[in-house]
């Protein structure tokens, strides 16, 4: 007996600590680089597309490939070829984890125009907003301090006094800088 297999996932995960650092310009680079790696896993891409903090991709994922597994791949390979190519000079990462979401085949088309609108779909929902709803929509149990999201920096100065007990010091450091 052969294996038949249609399962539709929608991944998305985000740039490290959610920074706008994939411009627009060169994120056709990226995605074309990610449809190579999913290619060669015998994965099916059906849209890939995002912003500059987030990608969203439409794919069938091979039975023989653990999501998980796919992920941690397509992060690493496009982690080295941005860095090789130079494609994105603030970039410095992925965020830890990601959502898959599964779709009846019916759903595709919509999915696809959805993923396919993600510039302007984020001009009027946020991130958090649209990744909750998901989690909501696919009925995902969650605790919102393990989401895809950063805490809001803090921007201005401040005083962190740190004592060394082993040498009975006290050092005064002063960070002019935004913190996250």
């Amino acid at each position: 007996m052969s294996t038949y297999t249609q399962i539709l996932y929608q991944l998305v995960f985000t740039t490290k600590d959610r920074k706008n650092t994939m411009a627009e310009v060169d994120q056709e680079n990226l995605y074309r680089f990610v449809w190579g790696i999913l290619k060669n896993k015998n994965c099916h891409l059906y849209r890939i597309n995002g912003t500059e903090n987030h990608l969203h991709i439409v794919t069938h994922i091979h039975p023989m490939i653990a999501p998980a597994m796919l992920i941690k791949d397509v992060k690493l390979a496009a982690s080295d070829f941005i860095k090789n190519e130079k494609l994105f000079p603030a970039f410095n990462g992925w965020q830890d984890g990601y959502g898959a979401f599964t779709y009846t085949f019916s759903a595709k088309d919509n999915l696809i125009e959805y993923v396919k609108n993600q510039k302007g779909h984020h001009k009027k929902v946020s991130f958090r907003d649209e990744y909750i709803s998901l989690l909501k929509e696919h009925g995902v149990v969650f605790d919102e301090k393990y989401l895809l999201w950063n805490i809001e920096p803090f921007q201005g100065s401040f005083d962190v006094w740190v004592t060394f007990d082993h040498a009975f010091h006290a050092w005064l450091f002063t960070f002019n800088h935004v913190v996250v």
